[in-house]
């Protein structure tokens, strides 16, 4: 099959290239940067230059692929909720692109999302919040419309995907404890995050893609929950910083933007994609790679 793959030099993105092109298919990755085209083509796909924000573009790539992998996600945080508002025009042009033609598209979303059970960890079938509680829950909302149209749609929900270069969320933290000079967490630190290895879920996305069942919700979750503090420690001791409690009065000083993160507790369970895409990480665990982080990429 020929795949759109947006997000295709991303550090997912360029992994779920790989494992595409391993099982045979084709992969048309868009590449909004030039200086990564040569890596998409080394790695056996085939270059489309252009950004998200072209329309066009994505609706025609769309309709001239067997598919759709949406990973292309803005990444500055500090514009978070215009960022997945964003998502939400392009999921709209991808699925206009595919139409009701069968051919899967595949979105991204965050397991945090469905944590609406209290007491629970996130579960596939749960129900979702809203807009007002997470702003990333534009990019479901986008595809429960793309599907009410006959699009074939389904979403990958992601915890914090890590390797030794970078984990999700937790880069930017790790940049702002060296700004600090010290590790922190939230009152005892026993708050979790979900987490997964970079090479297991590019594993995922492929089974799901080829999967193609409509409205399905995956969870890409090895780990249903580190705690913040676990992590905070193996950091400090990476970076030979020290490592302190702060109270949630002071998380928005010590953490900036990431307080509305750092706070949280959100564990998430993956047993029914295990289960539907006989899916099982192989990959190392957050904290062991967290303890051979690569500083130059920290």
């Amino acid at each position: 099959m020929r795949v759109f793959v947006t997000g295709a030099t991303g550090n997912i993105g360029s992994a779920v290239v790989e494992q595409l092109v391993g099982a045979g298919h084709s992969v048309l990755g868009l590449c909004r940067a030039p200086e990564k085209a040569a890596a998409l083509q080394a790695a056996g796909g085939e270059v489309l230059h252009g950004r998200l924000e072209d329309g066009a573009l994505l609706r025609e790539a769309a309709a001239a692929c067997d598919g759709v992998i949406h990973l292309g996600f803005k990444h500055d945080f500090t514009r978070f909720v215009a960022n997945c508002e964003d998502d939400r025009a392009v999921i709209q042009a991808l699925a206009e692109g595919l139409g009701d033609s069968g051919r899967p598209l595949l979105v991204t979303s965050g397991v945090p999302l469905a944590n609406t059970v209290p007491g629970e960890p996130a579960r596939e079938h749960y129900p979702i919040v809203g807009t007002e509680v997470h702003p990333r829950a534009a990019t479901e909302q986008a595809a429960a419309l793309a599907a009410a149209a006959g699009v074939n749609v389904a979403v990958v929900r992601l915890p914090q995907v890590h390797d030794t270069r970078s984990q999700g969320l937790i880069t930017p933290m790790i940049a702002r404890f060296r700004e600090l000079g010290y590790c922190a967490y939230v009152g005892d630190g026993t708050q979790r995050w979900p987490a997964a290895h970079r090479l297991d879920v590019a594993r995922l996305y492929r089974l799901a893609f080829e999967r193609a069942e409509p409205n399905a919700k995956y969870h890409a979750v090895n780990e249903g929950g580190v705690a913040l503090r676990d992590m905070a420690e193996v950091i400090g001791r990476r970076l030979d910083l020290p490592v302190r409690s702060v109270d949630a009065e002071q998380a928005p000083e010590v953490f900036g933007w990431l307080a509305r993160f750092a706070g949280h507790d959100v564990p998430a369970s993956s047993e029914l994609t295990r289960r539907w895409l006989g899916w099982e990480p192989q990959g190392p665990s957050l904290l062991s790679d967290l303890a051979n982080l690569e500083l130059a990429e920290a």
